[in-house]
């Protein structure tokens, strides 16, 4: 259940086959798949209007960061728009998001999928460190500098102990990341949730919040690992077919992470209210707890790619690693709090978050979107 409320609320190669220019072909199709296209067309040559209406659906994609705020605001104005969703869940989000991992696989060869094992474990191995002790150690760090009440500090290290959610790929796609990379992380470090999430809680927060190992792992294998391969073997089994839809791919992803967050964050809205209510009468400033969702982020994300950068790792890589870091599986945090703690203000910090840090990590993205890794790495090189 926690895994299938995963919304961080969850798509190509270093080298594209450039046929119109970067920034605004973006959400082009995988190189490989470029490549054996025109292999049987030489003389194929995208006509401008087919140019025209992928450069609007990948603009399209990259406003996010508007989706998600306009989503927000809507679930806090109007909580019943999102019912009908949420009356179908669990089975709407496990549905949604196979879907959204469906579209990631389908830009992604099985073979680079598989082969990033043996290419980048370190990258992988990284990644995951990073993602255990930045937010964990920041959720912490932060608590104390505010000076959050017990119940919201423990709400807050829980926060920073979850995995990366789902919507950190998308991000990383709309961020020209390194998306494959981005992928393997989320599973490693859902996985690892079993045993690292409720160690950290216990260790900092002094909590022990049990998690549902088996329930995790079958969820992480049939909400993202079944899809991703799915769509690996049929862009690799019908290619023509892929080459027609994947230009809608990314939009898909952005429009669905959008609804999952807008639907979860509606659905914790009355809770979140009567957090509210108790916060105001406990004399607990509610911006200093945004503030502190904000900053754990923040931290999440400029850390995460400054740990990248120092140890010598590409822009893609550096650009997966900082989303993924920094992007939580806030639904998961607001799963567990309710779960295990009486005190409603446990579940402040993970409800925010799950509006505020798709606004962060995808307006991120949305910046990143027009900063071309690749120059930054010539850049790099010509200093060195």
């Amino acid at each position: 259940m926690a895994l299938l409320l995963s919304l961080q609320p969850p798509l190509f190669s270093s080298k594209p086959l450039s046929l119109h220019p970067q920034r605004a072909n973006l959400f082009k199709t995988h190189n490989r798949l470029a490549v054996k296209c025109l292999a049987k067309d030489p003389g194929h040559v995208p006509s401008l209007e087919k140019q025209r209406w992928e450069n609007v659906l990948s603009t399209l994609a990259s406003l996010y960061p508007v989706y998600v705020t306009v989503g927000g605001v809507i679930a806090c104005v109007k909580p019943s728009a999102f019912e009908w969703f949420v009356k179908r869940g669990p089975a709407s989000y496990s549905f949604s998001l196979g879907l959204i991992m469906l579209a990631m696989g389908l830009t992604l060869e099985l073979k680079e999928l598989v082969g990033i094992f043996k290419e980048k474990p370190f990258s992988i191995m990284f990644g995951c460190v990073a993602q255990y002790t930045i937010m964990p150690v920041f959720g912490t760090l932060v608590s104390k500098a505010l000076g959050l009440p017990p119940s919201l500090s423990v709400g807050l290290i829980l926060l920073g102990c979850c995995p990366g959610g789902t919507a950190s790929n998308v991000v990383t796609l709309i961020a020209q990341g390194d998306v494959p990379l981005s992928i393997v992380m989320t599973v490693c470090t859902t996985l690892g949730a079993v045993l690292l999430t409720p160690f950290l809680t216990k260790i900092l927060a002094g909590a022990y919040v049990p998690v549902d190992a088996l329930g995790l792992s079958i969820s992480t294998l049939q909400v993202v690992v079944a899809p991703i391969l799915l769509g690996s073997y049929i862009q690799t089994a019908f290619p023509s077919v892929v080459k027609a839809v994947i230009p809608f791919a990314p939009l898909l992803a952005v429009l669905t992470s959008s609804l999952l967050a807008s639907s979860v964050f509606s659905e914790n809205f009355v809770r979140l209210q009567s957090s509210l209510t108790n916060a105001a009468s406990s004399s607990v400033d509610m911006k200093v707890v945004l503030l502190a969702v904000i900053l754990l982020h923040f931290a999440g994300f400029f850390v995460g790619y400054l740990s990248a950068m120092v140890c010598g790792f590409k822009e893609k890589q550096r650009r997966a690693i900082s989303i993924e870091v920094g992007m939580q599986n806030s639904s998961l945090g607001v799963v567990l709090a309710t779960s295990h703690f009486s005190s409603p203000l446990v579940a402040l910090p993970p409800a925010l978050s799950a509006v505020v840090m798709n606004i962060m990590g995808s307006s991120l993205g949305f910046v990143w979107r027009y900063i071309n890794p690749s120059d930054l790495n010539q850049q790099a090189e010509i200093h060195d």
